[in-house]
């Protein structure tokens, strides 16, 4: 059994387990309370260090409170940062570790994704990836028991990514976490007025986003391009920059969070 080792705990999030649990039961607790319709079908998440960007991502995370029985996999899909990969790269791995634990990989279906030849194994562009492990912690403390299916993006998919995501669609039982930054390291109010131009255009159900608009604008235009087909609702949870949060206000990086909601 191969088990991928947590990359980044100790610097974008606590590698000690109680520090960790606090810190994110805190930034839970500090999320707002939308109304929630029912289940989430998919989340646009971000990815920075939790002192960044961990506010954005518990708004998102805060929805599933109620689901926490109901969801048992998790498609993880965001950018590759360190491996171009002109394919949907997913891992051998067995388990993806972090210091909560072992979460397991759903490799049936893997082996599915991977039979219909738009995803193969890449198990390099996975080794140091942030941009899925930073969701796990979040996910270990709000599900009760999942797997995960890993999958990292770059570059112009077209349709096979549409086509991946369809294959999870219709599974009450699976959510989807797109992983994605906003602008980055333009001042405060510039930061501000590209991120909502491109915070309207997710709304609006645009695809066409691009890398300097997001860092995960293929995985999210694939879920757009899967929006324009279904009856659903898109809803912002939550905006904000590393401005606003730990950092220099004359380079920033903004954040998102949004919810997708299928009809009953």
């Amino acid at each position: 059994m191969l088990t991928r080792p947590a990359a980044v705990a100790g610097s974008f999030y606590p590698a000690d387990a109680k520090e960790l649990h606090a810190q994110i039961q805190q930034l839970l607790g500090n999320a707002k309370n939308p109304p929630i319709p029912n289940t989430p079908k998919a989340l646009i998440v971000p990815h920075a260090g939790y002192i960044y960007s961990g506010a954005t991502a518990a708004a998102a995370y805060n929805t599933l409170v109620d689901s926490k029985d109901a969801i048992t996999r998790v498609v993880l899909i965001g950018p590759s940062h360190r491996v171009a990969t002109r394919h949907i790269a997913t891992t051998s791995a067995n388990y993806f570790a972090t210091p909560f634990g072992d979460i397991a990989v759903d490799q049936d279906a893997i082996q599915t994704l991977v039979a219909s030849r738009n995803v193969v194994v890449n198990d390099e562009a996975h080794r140091c990836e942030h941009s899925l492990e930073v969701q796990l912690p979040f996910l270990q403390q709000v599900l009760t028991s999942f797997a995960i299916v890993p999958l990292a993006v770059s570059g112009d998919l077209g349709d096979t990514l549409h086509d991946c995501i369809m294959q999870f669609w219709n599974d009450p039982h699976t959510l989807l976490a797109i992983s994605s930054d906003l602008s980055h390291f333009h001042p405060y109010h510039e930061a501000r007025t590209r991120d909502k131009n491109t915070c309207e255009r997710i709304l609006q159900r645009k695809v066409g986003i691009s890398p300097e608009q997001a860092c995960g604008c293929t995985a999210i235009n694939g879920l757009i391009s899967v929006l324009q087909e279904q009856h659903s609702s898109i809803n912002l949870l939550d905006y904000r920059n590393s401005g606003d949060t730990a950092g220099d206000k004359r380079r920033v990086v903004g954040y998102a969070s949004f919810a997708v909601y299928t009809a009953n």
